[in-house]
């Protein structure tokens, strides 16, 4: 039987689209897809070696890693793959059920570096937030001692967590350093959030977490990080500060930085204590409000559109007549580096050989120093220095002079004591002039004629302020009837 090959062959339109379709797919992803990988690459190389030529702090390899390779890697590194073992048999779970676990955790933990996410959009944008809400400031810093950190050292940048504006704040002013990874916490897991946050290099964490597989896989990424030389940014609170003092720290983070530390190893850990402050902080309500929660209830941090809104509407409706102020200073300091090498070294300790609670021991004296280094460095800001004084006044009202006298004598006070104090423009009356006029504006104080009080509806706002610099004026140095006497300049 002879087939007649000239003949016809009738073929659907639909099925002519899809073959096209898949042809051009197929030619997209495998001849165009990975030249254009290849050039985006090249480019983007090309665009990290010239920032590095800038950047105090270089932008390590392992933050250039193709975030699906990070993912493989820390999936099959054999200390989590133990873990995953032992968590199958704890649970009962069956080991493909163990790794499909730890596979969530792996994606959630693991960044996804962009360097024109962090410093073409990230970091613009902080520039732009933290000037128009601030005058933003910075305080202390030690040059000569932050250039002689060696370049091949893993920095973290250790700070105290007044505010959500922190993040912001110091990603704005290290901009020019190096870019920063922080470890956020669930309130980052937002979407259209959560990819712009990742992109930037930060990764997520679940701050209260106790699933033992999910701690061995944080632990993991945070030492192999580290172990690789990426800059990160803890605050060692593990929250914000509800009070306005230095909550002491939570040391999880902390101890997976230094746990696999080799003192005799290539590369240190360098630590450095950023300290924070503000004249107004945004969530000051709310988190002054969670401090008195009643015993045994945990506080809760509710976003409520209708108070956002508010807030918004209120601050529009202030710009549109000519009455918007900005909040105020923000101002951040950059304490002397902590050398791990240096503090093992002095102690004669290896941690990695040490017992568990030994080991414990010492990371929580690690950390006692780093949060004193911190605590040394939070500037004193007007909104701070004027609520200390009105509130050791107590009831009693206080003319300006007396207000001023005291303001003065306090100043001096936490100058002799090592404080950094930020004197906007030089001028101690204009500082005073600033933390009047923010507390007036928010009716923290009472003003009849000449005389100042405090309000005493707004008394746990006013000790939020005042703590900020509490720390610094301990008890055995000045006294607070140092600063109550008026003292005339």
């Amino acid at each position: 039987m002879w087939t007649d090959l000239s003949a016809n062959v009738a073929i659907p339109m639909w099925a002519v689209l899809a073959l096209s379709a898949l042809s051009a797919w197929a030619l997209l992803r495998g001849l165009l897809m990975p030249s254009v990988r290849w050039a985006l690459r090249r480019r983007a190389n090309r665009a990290i070696a010239e920032l590095n030529t800038r950047l105090k702090l270089h932008i390590q390899p392992f933050k250039l890693t193709r975030r699906k390779v990070l993912v493989d890697r820390l999936l099959f590194d054999p200390d989590v793959m133990a873990a995953i073992d032992r968590h199958a048999s704890e649970t009962g779970m069956t080991r493909e059920q163990a790794i499909a676990k730890a596979t969530r955790y792996v994606r959630e933990i693991v960044p996804s570096f962009s360097h024109y996410a962090y410093f073409h959009i990230g970091a613009r944008l902080a520039r732009r937030v933290s000037q128009a809400l601030y005058r933003v400031r910075l305080g202390y810093a030690n040059d000569y001692a932050l250039k002689a950190v060696p370049p091949d050292a893993s920095v973290v940048f250790v700070i105290n967590h007044r505010s959500n504006m922190d993040y912001i704040l110091v990603t704005y002013v290290a901009a020019s350093s190096s870019a920063l990874s922080y470890a956020v916490g669930e309130w980052a897991q937002v979407w259209g959030l959560r990819g712009l946050i990742r992109s930037m290099g930060a990764y997520f964490i679940r701050r209260n977490s106790r699933d033992p597989l999910y701690r061995r896989i944080l632990a993991r990424y945070v030492d192999t990080a580290t172990k690789a030389g990426v800059v990160q940014a803890i605050f060692p609170e593990g929250g914000l500060t509800r009070d306005g003092t230095l909550r002491p720290p939570k040391l999880g983070l902390l101890a997976y930085i230094v746990a696999g530390f080799d003192p005799q190893g290539e590369r240190d850990v360098v630590f450095i204590p950023v300290g924070v402050n503000y004249d107004r902080v945004l969530e000051d309500r709310v988190l002054t409000a969670a401090a008195v929660t009643p015993p045994g209830e945990t506080p809760r941090f509710r976003f409520n559109p209708m108070v956002f809104g508010g807030f918004v509407f209120r601050n529009l409706w202030l710009l549109l007549r000519g009455n918007w102020h900005r909040y105020g200073y923000a101002c951040v300091s950059f304490g002397n580096p902590v050398s791990l090498r240096q503090h093992l070294t002095e102690r004669s300790l290896d941690l990695r050989t040490l017992a568990p609670d030994p080991r414990h021991a010492e990371i929580d004296l690690l950390g006692a120093r780093l949060m004193n280094a911190v605590g040394q460095v939070v500037p004193a800001l007007p909104v701070s220095l004027v609520s200390t004084v009105i509130l050791q006044a107590g009831t009693e009202p206080q003319n300006l002079f007396e207000l001023k006298g005291r303001v003065f004598a306090l100043m001096t006070a936490l100058e002799a004591a090592g404080a950094h104090v930020h004197i906007p423009r030089s001028d101690r009356d204009y500082a005073i002039e600033v933390g009047l006029r923010m507390l007036r504006m928010r009716h923290l104080i009472l003003v009849d004629g000449d005389s100042y009080r405090a309000n005493p509806k707004e008394l746990e706002l006013l000790r939020y302020y005042a703590n900020a610099i509490a720390h610094l004026l301990p008890q055995h140095q000045v006294s607070a009837s140092s600063f109550l006497t008026p003292v005339v300049h």
